[in-house]
């Protein structure tokens, strides 16, 4: 593992996307930890609107950025599991189209235009850092209970995605670093009908499950860019 930069000097913006669980309590660890970054949190209810499904909001990113800061952290929490329609699939025969649909739109799509729209701001020669929430269940080679279509391969196709922008991006902003991270099993609505059996030794609360993440990221120089950790800081298999 390469040497990362120390956070403790580290100045300019924080993005954070998403207003879940996780993104609310990533927001309260680094105002109390890195209380010099200029926190940026975005979601579907700030205002500025960021909906990663919505070109228009994308687009809109790059400017908000301009009046900032240079952007030297990027964490992106925004995912879909379910909702008042739809849940993961446990057998073939719940697969949709319109489900593979809105699995993909927020789990991987979302993901790889955000890193398109703050691309230019990251421009900088600084160490910057590039995170996006990704799942264990998203591993291939971990796969060896099935079900839940729709999101595994969502989250396996941003691992793809995301690893082949870290090739990308080692070229041409060798100063950032691109990571995948799972946090664990988090006590939040995103996994509250689906954690029934989960031991509680094994269920974090958010504000656990952003310390490690952090804790995980600072770990991480350019040299790590294009890993897929745990929330250990161990290697997942893609």
């Amino acid at each position: 593992m390469s040497t990362a930069p120390s956070w403790e000097s580290l100045q300019g913006t924080a993005l954070v996307v998403g207003q879940g669980g996780i993104g609310t309590a990533l927001v309260e660890a680094l105002r109390q930890r890195q209380p010099q970054l200029e926190l940026l949190w975005l979601g579907r209810r700030s205002t500025p609107r960021l909906d990663l499904t919505c070109d228009t909001d994308l687009d809109q990113l790059g400017e908000v950025l301009r009046g900032k800061p240079p952007l030297r952290l990027v964490l992106n929490t925004a995912g879909w599991l379910h909702d008042g329609q739809r849940g993961p699939e446990k057998r073939l025969s719940r697969v949709e189209r319109a489900g593979l649909e809105q699995a993909f739109s927020i789990n991987a799509y979302g993901a790889i235009l955000l890193a398109r729209a703050v691309e230019s701001a990251l421009g900088h020669g600084q160490s910057a850092w590039f995170a996006s929430l990704s799942a264990r269940v998203g591993s291939i080679g971990d796969n060896r209970l099935g079900g839940w279509y729709g999101y595994r391969a969502a989250k396996a196709a941003q691992n793809q995605l995301l690893r082949t922008l870290a090739v990308e991006w080692q070229r041409r902003l060798p100063s950032v670093c691109v990571t995948l991270l799972h946090p664990g099993t988090t006590a939040t609505a995103l996994s509250e009908p689906f954690r029934r059996g989960v031991p509680p030794e094994k269920l974090f609360s958010a504000e656990r499950a952003a310390g490690h993440l952090l804790d995980v990221l600072a770990t991480q120089g350019s040299d790590d860019s294009g890993r897929f950790l745990a929330w250990d800081g161990s290697t997942i298999p893609w």
